[in-house]
């Protein structure tokens, strides 16, 4: 497995690849790339009251299935990760796994993207956590409020990159 250089391992700032040496925003070529199979894994975490996480157990809160929804928000938000960050590629994506976890004060969101291509996937894992998390707030948000129609205890966290695999195609 072998990762890509960052700006850092690279020696300077002056190789960013988002821009050129006039400093305008460029998409970067990856077509003499191999393709090889890429996975990336992110996670985050959504706070909610206690009577929340019950309610997302027990599948009582009024507007419906919260993961079940929130499983097909972050599995699209994974496919259409290409039109929302601007110089992402459109990859074809081979797979995608949800896993929720339910704890007494949170709900953790796993998203696993899988892909053969010539740029990793790692955005799209990300886009598919936080628009997860964000569906999980939408449907719960009535729950969540308090008497001024405020969000004192919800809060989205620690969304991140848990692991990054690319294995070249034999």
């Amino acid at each position: 497995m072998s990762e890509e250089p960052s700006p850092t391992d690279a020696g300077s700032t002056d190789q960013l690849t988002h821009t050129d040496e006039a400093g305008n925003v460029q998409m970067v070529d990856v077509g003499a790339k191999p393709d090889t199979a890429r996975r990336a894994v992110a996670e985050g975490h959504i706070l909610l009251s206690e009577s929340t996480v019950k309610a997302i157990e027990t599948d009582t809160v009024e507007k419906g299935d919260v993961l079940a929804t929130a499983r097909v928000g972050a599995v699209q938000a994974v496919k259409h990760t290409w039109e929302t960050i601007p110089m992402c590629h459109q990859i074809p994506i081979t797979n995608i796994d949800t896993e929720f976890a339910i704890q007494d004060d949170r709900v953790v969101l796993s998203v696993a993207v899988e892909t053969t291509g010539k740029t990793g996937c790692e955005m799209e894992a990300l886009e598919g956590v936080t628009t997860g998390l964000n569906v999980v707030w939408d449907m719960v948000k009535a729950a969540e409020k308090d008497s001024k129609g405020q969000y004192p205890g919800t809060a989205i966290e620690n969304v991140h990159v848990v692991s990054k695999e690319k294995h070249q195609i034999s």
